[in-house]
């Protein structure tokens, strides 16, 4: 199988830190899911992934009236990477990260909300040395200040109203028109 190019990296990696999941037995294999809303996002995905994947995306029925819309990529050495950097008890950050533009947006798209003009990523998964690494990461590479914001019992990063127009400046041009609904216009 090919190699991916730096866009499928950057979108691979933005879907593990967001929703995206993966499963190893010899190989490991990437399973995008979604809500059927959220069609067109999945779409893009697999469009820009189909080189690896046998069968198009499908909706199914989730737990009670959710309707959700998914797909698998194969089980591949190329996939069996990116588990063995993302996972290890949990979903870890890599210290390798690549946080480029299009991982952020990927990123925000998956598991990013607003709450009036700020942007929040929804780290709950990650323990609060990855959240702090990630803050760090935000800091260096893009000059962006976020901070751990406790959500109920957990935490995620949120961005100030000015970090959160210079997030929103580096992320618009790869949100898609249909998630344009997360930005805090």
């Amino acid at each position: 199988m090919g190699s991916l190019s730096e866009k499928q990296k950057s979108l691979i990696e933005g879907c593990l830190l967001g929703d995206g999941y993966m499963r190893c037995k010899t190989n490991a294999h990437l399973q995008i899911t979604h809500s059927i809303k959220q069609k067109d996002y999945v779409d893009w995905k697999y469009r820009n992934l189909s080189e690896f994947i046998l069968t198009p995306p499908k909706s199914y029925k989730g737990n009670g009236t959710r309707i959700g819309y998914r797909f698998f990529t194969r089980s591949l050495p190329i996939f069996t990477n990116y588990f063995l950097r993302f996972y290890k008890k949990q979903k870890v950050i890599p210290k390798d990260l690549n946080l480029t533009a299009l991982t952020l947006a990927v990123w925000y798209m998956d598991d990013g909300s607003k709450s009036g003009r700020s942007c929040y990523l929804n780290t709950q998964k990650f323990t609060s040395t990855d959240q702090e690494f990630l803050i760090s990461i935000l800091q260096k590479k893009y000059n962006l200040q976020a901070h751990r914001d406790k959500d109920k019992v957990y935490f995620r990063l949120r961005f100030t109203f000015e970090d959160s127009q210079k997030f929103v400046r580096i992320i618009e041009p790869y949100i898609l028109p249909s998630m344009r609904y997360k930005l805090p216009i």
